[in-house]
């Protein structure tokens, strides 16, 4: 009888565990997976900005081994010392709190394990009535069979409640200590174990003396357990509570969004910012548009030209300003006159193209050119000037003179050629593009700046640590950028400021509306921009009284000392105005498209982008047109003078691309890209 006894217990158990086996096997289990905030970091992995959750809640997704391991160890004691032996419910903490509740008529403990906890947290349920209890326990041991240990406890830390509309550790520490929980205090850990039973009567802001009783139970309950020593325990009772929430970063909030809106799938976007950087740049953006004046924005764009990255992007001195000044407008991408910032550009060309040379003579006169003739800013006129005084002064007529004989369409092409998404006022490009009748990003207009830093070559700028670096097109010879960074950093810089230190160049277009410096040294380009976001003219604004300074200052904040300035390459013609040739010692404003039948000079061989074999170190050159003598030169050197004859051979400059001009003894010019083999 005994046996049989046994052997009917033995069959009723077996069933009892088979149907609870199937009944937790039945559960259906909630998501696990919840949005967390999407993240946008710098190029070192330090925060710029922290985007909330749809609902409104500051949720970031923790990564176990980024979490402070005394804090986890510090919960698991407190919360529930068997949860890396349990199956999801504890039975000797349940017996211990319905003894506890019996003997004292109320509940005193709990006995939820954190799985339950996290069953409560995934399915938002009620702990006070049966039904949700046999509810959390199923789930629990559920999820025990679904999940490790590891994944149920980052569940916990990326759910549970902090105050407010704080979820998950990362959120909780960021919020009151300003800091990633990689490493936390015994008080901060005591507070954060304690905040989520009653995240609302236990913060710290509102609640602080219930806040610090809490914290000091968690202290002692573990220097009981033996986890924290005594002096450990003692210190951290006696630390200040925070006493408010700290705001989450938003750094470069203007790059944030867009990036944010390019990948909107992304959780986390690495960028090539600087986080220092850009923190020091968005306080002097701000400063300076609230010195500068009531409703006047700024903008600014630091990038490091030697790779194309971004190291800075301030859109406006704030994100949310309501007095005026439309900090929501990201003025890095507003479409602008660039007023005398797209100078260096053509006297770059002009260079290139052998029309003249720094030390040129050109005259600053009265000129028109059909029905439209431009006059200098001051309304004055000097003479004959060397091109290096035309471009450190920005006078108009010299450029005007130079963008016409270069021809307005191969200006738009070089900006075009330099990334560049240039909007014209309407119909084709005009003679008014050299003094800022077209429209241009302060974005682009930095990058094109970055070419005439990098030699001529151009560089695609990139603000995503995931796009990979993108060479553009070439703008210029090394030699002419050169020359036009020598001319630029020879301007007088602003009161206070090193002298020859950076390349620069000022602007203001018409109406006084836009207020423009740009500048770079051995390794950075920087630009700023500053004005109204609505267009209106600002009466007396000058880019070199209202830009430069900012734009010097932005250096002093970028780094500590300025890189230096690049020497000539070898092939720069270094002489005075005296030793030029001839065709260069002054510009005529004739070109090939004025000029009469055959006036023009023309190289008719090598043709454009031809491939060539360097026979025994030389090129062979046919020439047409044009009144001799002729002077040519490879990639900016004269390697030839006094030419008379229609064909000549030239000394080879060498295996690769090189460039040949040709100029007649009027100064008109012609000119082929080749590759020599």
């Amino acid at each position: 009888m005994p046996i049989l006894f046994l052997a009917v217990s033995l069959f009723l158990g077996a069933m009892a565990r088979d149907g609870v086996d199937r009944w937790i096997d039945a559960t259906v289990l909630p998501p696990t997976l919840a949005e967390t905030s999407v993240e946008v970091r710098d190029r070192n992995g330090g925060m710029l900005r922290v985007f909330m959750v749809g609902n409104g809640i500051w949720r970031l997704r923790p990564r176990l081994p980024d979490v402070d391991p005394e804090f986890v160890r510090m919960l698991v004691r407190y919360e529930d010392k068997r949860f890396w032996s349990h199956a999801g419910i504890d039975p000797l903490a349940m017996l211990r709190a319905a003894g506890q509740a019996v003997g004292n008529g109320r509940a005193v403990s709990g006995g939820s394990t954190l799985t339950m906890q996290v069953a409560r947290l995934l399915e938002d349920g009620s702990t006070g009535k049966w039904a949700g209890k046999l509810r959390q326990i199923r789930l629990a041991l559920a999820l025990e069979r679904h999940l490790d240990k590891q994944e149920i406890l980052t569940i916990y830390l990326t759910h549970a409640p902090y105050g407010g509309n704080l979820e998950g550790i990362r959120a909780a520490a960021l919020a009151w200590f300003g800091k990633e929980p990689r490493r936390l205090t015994p008080a901060e850990s005591a507070l954060l174990v304690a905040l989520p039973q009653s995240p609302e009567t236990r913060r710290p802001d509102r609640h602080p003396e219930q806040a610090r009783v809490v914290r000091d139970r968690v202290l002692s309950r573990l220097r009981a357990q033996g986890v924290l020593a005594g002096s450990e325990a003692a210190s951290a009772s006696t630390v200040a509570l925070p006493t408010r929430m700290q705001p989450f970063p938003r750094l470069a909030p203007h790059l944030a969004d867009r990036v944010v809106a390019d990948r909107p799938e992304a959780r986390r976007h690495d960028l090539t910012l600087d986080a220092r950087v850009q923190a020091a740049m968005e306080r002097l953006v701000g400063a300076a548009a609230r010195q500068a004046g009531r409703n006047l924005s700024a903008a600014l764009v630091a990038v490091d030209h030697r790779t194309g990255e971004i190291v800075a992007s301030v859109g406006s001195p704030a994100y949310d300003a309501g007095d005026g000044r439309q900090g929501f407008v990201d003025m890095t991408r507003a479409i602008r006159s660039p007023g005398s910032t797209l100078k260096p550009l053509i006297y770059g060309l002009a260079f290139d193209r052998g029309l003249v040379h720094p030390e040129t003579l050109i005259h600053d006169g009265p000129v028109s050119f059909g029905t439209y003739a431009p006059r200098n800013f001051d309304g004055q006129f000097r003479g004959d000037v060397r091109i290096r005084a035309a471009l450190q002064l920005s006078l108009n007529i010299p450029v005007v003179k130079l963008a016409q004989a270069l021809g307005p369409a191969r200006v738009m092409a070089a900006l075009e050629r330099s990334g560049a998404e240039v909007q014209l006022p309407g119909g084709a490009p005009g003679l008014a593009i050299a003094l800022g009748g077209v429209g241009i990003s302060l974005h682009d207009l930095v990058q094109g700046y970055g070419a005439l830093a990098r030699g001529g070559q151009g560089m695609l700028l990139r603000s995503s640590l995931s796009d990979a670096p993108r060479t553009g097109e070439r703008l210029m010879s090394d030699v002419a950028s050169w020359q036009v960074g020598d001319i630029l950093s020879g301007l007088a810089p602003p009161p206070g400021a090193p002298d020859r230190v950076l390349a620069y160049k000022t602007g203001t277009s018409y109406g006084h509306r836009d207020a423009w410096a740009v500048g770079f040294d051995g390794r950075h380009v920087i630009g700023v921009w500053m004005g109204r976001a609505d267009g209106t003219p600002v009466p007396g604004a000058f880019g070199g009284d209202l830009a430069a300074p900012v734009l010097f200052e932005a250096f002093g904040r970028l780094k500590t000392a300025f890189d230096p300035l690049p020497p000539p390459p070898p092939a720069t013609l270094i002489v005075a105005a005296a030793d030029l040739p001839e065709p260069l010692k002054r510009f005529r404003p004739q070109d090939a498209r004025t000029a009469g039948p055959g006036q023009a000079p023309r190289l008719v061989f090598p043709p454009e982008g031809a491939v060539l074999p360097a026979l025994e170190g030389s090129v062979p050159l046919k020439l047409a047109g044009g009144q001799a003598p002729f002077l040519v030169m490879a990639n900016g050197v004269p390697v030839a003078r006094q030419v008379r004859d229609a064909e000549i051979q030239v000394p080879s400059p060498g295996p690769g691309f090189s460039t040949f001009v040709i100029v007649d003894r009027n100064g008109l010019s012609d000119r082929v890209t080749v590759r020599l083999d």
